[in-house]
Parts: C-alpha cells; structure tokens; sequence
C-alpha cells in the first residue's frame, strides 16, 4: 500500500472520529429560511469565541473580525488588499521619520464624542509604549504622535519604518475614545466598549457570542443588516449542521467532507478564496530539548509530507510551502512557495546523526476548533514524525486555553499554529526569527538573520528589503525554527440570501455583506 492512500485512510478514519465524538447539539427551534423571523439580522460562526474587547492586547484575526466592526482604523485595505483611506482621508510623507495625516470631519464615537486627532494620539501612543501588549511589538517603532489640529496629526517614529501605513491598516489602529476610557477606566471600557465603526456593542455572553447593532450615525458606508451576532461554535460539525438549518448565515473552516453536503442544499454554498495563512510548527531550540539540535528539527521536516496534508485532509484547499511568507507579500521568495520536504529514510539518518537512533519523543500542542482540520493535521502528523521514529505525546486544547498557554510560555518542544501576515510585508511575518521576538517563543537566535532584519525595516528602498528578506527566508529554510507546512485557502458556508465575498486578510467586515 502507498503513503499516500494510507494517509488518504488515516484522514477518512479521523473525519469519521471527529464527527462521531462531537458534544455540541444544533440549536433548537430552527427554522426553515422562509420561516425567519428577522430578516435583519446576521448570524455569523466562525470557531472560537472572541479573546478580548482590548484592540492592543490579542494578535487573533477571529477577534479582529469582531472589532474591525466597531472600531475604525485609519487606513484600511479593499477587497483586493490595496490599502485606502478610511478614517483618515489624505496623508502625506514630511521626512523619513514623519507622516502627516488628515481626518475626516464629522466622525463621531458611539456615545456621540467627536473623534479626532487627540484621541489617535491616545491609541497609538497606548500601544507603542506598554510593552505588556500583545500587539505592542508591531507599533514599537512609533516615537510619538504629534497633535497639530482636530483633524491633523503626525505619526514621528524612531527610524524610517516602511511598514507604517500597514501598521495602521489593521487591528491594533482602531482609534478608541480617549475622553471616555480616562472618565470610565478601561475596566470599564472592556466591560461595555465604544469606537466609531458601523457596528456599536450590545452583548456579549462569553463562550457564546457577541451581538451588535447598527450604527445609524456612521460616517462612511453603512451596513445592510440592523444586527450582526458572532456566534462560538468550535465543532465543524455543530457549524455546518447550524447553517443547513438557517440558524446561521456564514460559517467559517468548512472541512472538505461539508462540501458536497452544503453545495447541494436548498439554503447554502460553499464560497472559497486564497488566504495569507500558513500552518506551521514552532519549535524549541533552547538547550535541553530534543529540537534544540538543528537535525532533529530537520527531521521533523523532512518527516512530514505537505502535500499529503493538503491532498488528504483539505482536498487540496492549500499549498505545501518552505517560507511563511505567501505570493502578494513584500519580500515573497518564490522558490520556497509550493516546494516541501519529504524523505523518510533522510529523516532517520538525521535523528542518527543527532544522536537518536532508537528514535526521540516530543510534545506538540495545537489548538482545536480554531483552524480549518486543525485537530486532524496535528493528528495526521503524529502518525507521519511516528514512520520516521519520532513519538509523539499529543496536547489538544481549546483556542482559549492554547492562546493563555501559549502567551506564557508553557508549551513543551513546540505547537502547532496558522498564523497570518496581516501587513503583507515579510518584515511582519519573519520577525519571529529575530532574537528579540524569540525569547519570548523558541529562543531561536541568529545573528546574520538579526542584521538583515534590522537593516531591512528601516530601508525605504522595497527592492533592497526585499533581497534581505529572502535571504533571511533562506537561512530559515535550513534552520528550521519554524517548519512552514503550507498555506491554506478559506472555505465558508454561505446562506443562499447572503452575497459574501472571501477577503485576503480574513476580515468579514459587515457593510461588504449585502442581502440577496
């Protein structure tokens, strides 16, 4: 029998599995569409239940889908990924440290405060200087945001930052309300937030989900629907039995074996776009863990087939890939893209040569309810590193329970985890090779890789960035710290009365969703 079709039967067998050991029962009460009662409301699923109210303190793109609904940023990216005006609606460049930017007139929070360049300051400068913030390694190049006006500010940062009109395209550049977090507190603030976006805060009952409302008084284009609830259901199977009875609109991580199902319904359909995800191994190269020697990291790589992971599990809704960094980023080493390694016997001489020849055990913790098949990957290579003598004691938690454990640190030789670029830009993307970012992850650290990064975020100059980022990918490949497994598509279950279109960025942003 061929690995292939013994991977196709080990896949088969654990959809089966998954299915038959789902807890979580379908709502009751659920009507047929013709039978809703409000028409006016989008129900949303997509996994796991929202981390946090604070735009700082999570790095999840299935919160932000959340925030980007209530809090504006002042860029945003259009469907195509291009960056656009948003909140603030011209900008220019003063130097290479300085950027000016213009609001538009007229935006006000939920609680009728007007926005403006006080209340920027307040955010940006929150998360650039509190270094306890998730997200504060990705404003720490702001030094200051300099007030001219209402309506005008400077962004002055450290050193020239060619990712800075990125950083304020995404999550953490939602402006908050300065007035009413001093008044209030931000205890206050995460129990019953505010922003200016075309969605106010409702409800939120935690473990089941969020609802918001229309925001009637909102500046730019306003959504179609007068309620949007983001229900959690973890379970692909809850998920999909859900939307097939109109309990919910769209739905997230459509394993494969829905397709079909969903396809020739009378309700739905599956709607798929590419993603700027990629599913990946962390791996500790501290001393005193197996995978602290390069070879048994190499090992591990050689010991998993991508493509079989991809062919089996997501019917081929991805591409094997060496690199993190996907087609349309800044910085994208094309060599690296649609490439993997796989040799079984080349994966044993490594653990030979690294001193293992009866074989090595390790721990690998991944989360599940929150990616696509994100359970049955971390199966599927578990039974691939075991052919090449590599024993694998399996850590499956919940997505909440991951990202805590995660965040401090309490994962044994390494996870598993998909993580996304939102910026576009390798700088974003490798900067979990740096030394610094590191520490707190893998404790990887190379000081030619720490050279081309600093060199290259601060370079203006795009093609020079660019050859450092590929060679710092390059470097990687070898390395292994990180081992890349491929990038995945999005697949989403879509009520036949709903026109949805997939995003690069992942966003479900509600005033794009439009009523059939």
């Amino acid at each position: 029998m061929s690995k292939k079709l013994l991977y196709l039967m080990i896949a088969a067998a654990l959809v089966i599995l998954s299915a038959c050991t789902t807890t979580s029962k379908p709502a009751e009460n659920s009507g047929t569409a013709s039978e809703k009662e409000d028409n006016d409301t989008l129900t949303l699923s997509l996994g796991p239940d929202m981390l946090t109210w604070d735009i700082h303190n999570h790095t999840t793109t299935s919160t932000e889908v959340i925030h980007v609904n209530v809090f504006d940023y002042l860029l945003m990216r259009d469907t195509d990924g291009e960056i656009q005006p948003h909140l603030a609606k011209e900008w220019k460049n003063i130097d290479d440290v300085t950027y000016e930017f213009t609001l538009n007139e007229g935006v006000k929070f939920h609680n009728g405060d007007d926005l403006t360049a006080e209340d920027v300051k307040f955010t940006l400068e929150r998360v650039a200087k509190d270094e306890t913030l998730k997200s504060h390694g990705d404003f720490d190049t702001i030094a200051e945001v300099k007030v001219i006006d209402p309506l005008t500010f400077q962004i002055i940062t450290n050193e020239p930052d060619p990712m800075l009109l990125s950083r304020i395209s995404r999550q953490a550049s939602g402006v908050l309300p300065k007035n009413y977090i001093e008044e209030k507190g931000m205890d206050e603030f995460l129990k019953s937030p505010i922003g200016s976006g075309p969605y106010k805060f409702k409800e939120w009952k935690k473990d089941n989900q969020v609802t918001l409302v229309k925001n009637d008084e909102y500046f730019d284009k306003k959504g179609e629907y007068e309620n949007v609830v983001f229900r959690a259901i973890p379970e692909d199977s809850t998920r999909v039995a859900e939307l097939l009875t109109d309990s919910v609109d769209i739905i997230a991580n459509v394993p494969p074996s829905d397709w079909d199902r969903i396809n020739t319904s009378d309700n739905s359909k599956i709607v798929n776009g590419a993603s700027n995800r990629t599913y990946m191994l962390f791996l500790r190269t501290q001393e005193d863990w197996p995978t602290s020697d390069v070879k048994v990291r190499q090992a591990i790589d050689f010991a998993i087939d991508d493509k079989a992971l991809v062919d089996s599990l997501l019917d081929g809704g991805g591409t094997p890939t060496l690199t993190r960094v996907n087609p349309g980023n800044v910085g994208f080493e094309e060599s690296l893209f649609d490439n993997y390694n796989y040799d079984v016997e080349k994966a044993k001489q490594l653990l030979d040569e690294a001193g293992y020849k009866d074989g090595v055990t390790i721990e690998l913790a991944g989360p599940t309810g929150r990616y696509i098949k994100d359970r049955e990957v971390m199966q599927l290579i578990a039974g691939m590193l075991e052919e090449a003598g590599i024993h694998t004691e399996m850590n499956l938690l919940k997505w909440g329970t991951f990202s805590e454990l995660r965040d401090q640190e309490k994962f044994k030789d390494g996870y598993l985890i998909a993580l996304g670029s939102s910026f576009f830009d390798a700088g974003q993307a490798l900067d979990y090779y740096g030394t610094e970012r590191s520490a707190s992850i893998n404790g990887y650290s190379n000081e030619k890789i720490d050279q081309l990064l600093e060199e290259a975020n601060t370079s203006l100059d795009e093609e020079e960035r660019t050859k450092k980022y590929q060679e710092i990918q390059k470097i990687a490949s070898e390395e292994m710290p990180i081992i890349p497994l491929f990038q995945i598509d999005q697949f989403f279950g879509v009520n036949n009365g709903v026109e949805y279109t997939p995003r690069l960025d992942e966003l479900v942003y509600i005033p794009d969703v439009h009523k059939k």
